[in-house]
């Protein structure tokens, strides 16, 4: 979720576009979409306000198991913090009966003197079907805390609570009640490593750090095996990044919007019917994240994030604690969670 692009003529085409869209139909996907054919949990909405937690999601559990991940204190890719995280996780989703593959590759970052390696933890629900899609976050925490005002504050410990935390923390929760939603789908939980394994390195003679190592492997690895016959195809996929914090607000995401259009409309369209009004049908910034390495190989991927508002000036993350010492549990909520999950069971029940 780095520096913005610089977007001109594609900006002004997507907020005009995109504007009109709404204008015309509402915060949903266009009338006639065959995906949109009415679940279970969206038909079993409280018609009197607030949506029933019909499939049992529990958003405290969903923030203890964010508080036990960061106990383990800061998980920088290589680390024996970062080791335990994906015993804890790979013992967790196995219990629940899930395939898990941890995807091992070894990187050089630029401005590291060794490789190490990183590993990509893949939880999968219905291994055996070839029509997948993908809920996905990354689990590594950032090396400095870079936003800290004072340069002699980032290289103290940094929990990454939201940055890093929420995804997997979130998906722990949610992987118990997949067979409460019965999707027809296989759907896989991806966990990447890498996202942003960076070091202060401005002036580094190889150049910048690399970000995405994690989603770019996965991708490439993805790639390789459709060219070479593989029958699994990715239909869709959905990133989470930074989904706890406190009152949180999901813009359309600039790049998800973009490549990824009917998707994301179709997401938001839910979030209005289940009254997750964290989801807010407005434009926000475009983020460099790890969905571009799937959208670079046709994955339909759209990232949840909290995106500034589109003309927010240099100001791109809604999250006051991004890349700093205060991204803490004590500083997350689990609204933001419960949110999610209500859309993303809508969506998963009604792919077929």
């Amino acid at each position: 979720m780095q520096q913005r692009l610089v977007w001109v003529l594609g900006l002004l085409v997507a907020c005009c576009v995109g504007t009109a869209w709404i204008m015309t139909n509402g915060m949903g996907a266009p009338s006639g979409d065959p995906q949109d054919t009415g679940s279970s949990f969206a038909a079993d909405r409280d018609p009197g306000g607030n949506p029933a937690n019909a499939f049992g999601f529990d958003k405290h559990q969903a923030m203890a198991n964010l508080v036990t991940i960061c106990s383990l204190g800061p998980r920088v890719s290589g680390t024996p913090a970062f080791g335990k995280m994906v015993d804890l996780l790979e013992k967790h989703f196995t219990a629940l009966g899930l395939q898990v593959e941890r995807q091992k590759f070894v990187v050089r970052q630029r401005s590291r003197p060794q490789p190490i390696e990183m590993v990509n933890l893949i939880a999968r629900y219905k291994p055996e079907e070839p029509r997948r899609v993908i809920i996905c976050a990354h689990y590594d925490t950032r090396p400095i805390a870079d936003q800290e005002p004072n340069e002699r504050d980032w290289y103290k410990p940094f929990l990454g609570a939201n940055d890093g935390g929420s995804g997997p923390a979130f998906m722990m929760e949610f992987a118990r009640h997949l067979e409460t939603l019965k999707p027809v789908v296989g759907v896989d939980f991806v966990l990447f490593d890498g996202e942003e394994y960076i070091f202060w390195n401005q002036n580094h003679p190889n150049g910048a750090d690399e970000y995405f190592l994690g989603s770019k492997h996965f991708a490439q690895t993805y790639d390789a095996a459709r060219r070479a016959g593989g029958k699994t195809v990715y239909l869709e996929a959905v990133l989470l990044d930074m989904i706890a914090g406190k009152n949180p607000i999901f813009r359309y995401e600039g790049h998800s919007w973009m490549q990824a259009g009917p998707l994301a409309q179709r997401l938001w369209k839910i979030a209005g019917e289940v009254k997750a009004t964290a989801f807010q049908p407005q434009f926000g910034q475009p983020i460099l994240d790890d969905h571009l390495a799937l959208l670079n190989v046709g994955i339909p991927t759209v990232n949840i994030i909290p995106t500034a508002p589109q003309l927010a000036g240099s100001r791109f993350i809604d999250y006051p604690h991004w890349h700093r010492l205060s991204d803490i549990p004590a500083n997350c909520d689990p609204e933001g969670f419960d949110q999610v999950a209500r859309v993303l069971a809508v969506w998963l029940q009604r792919l077929r």
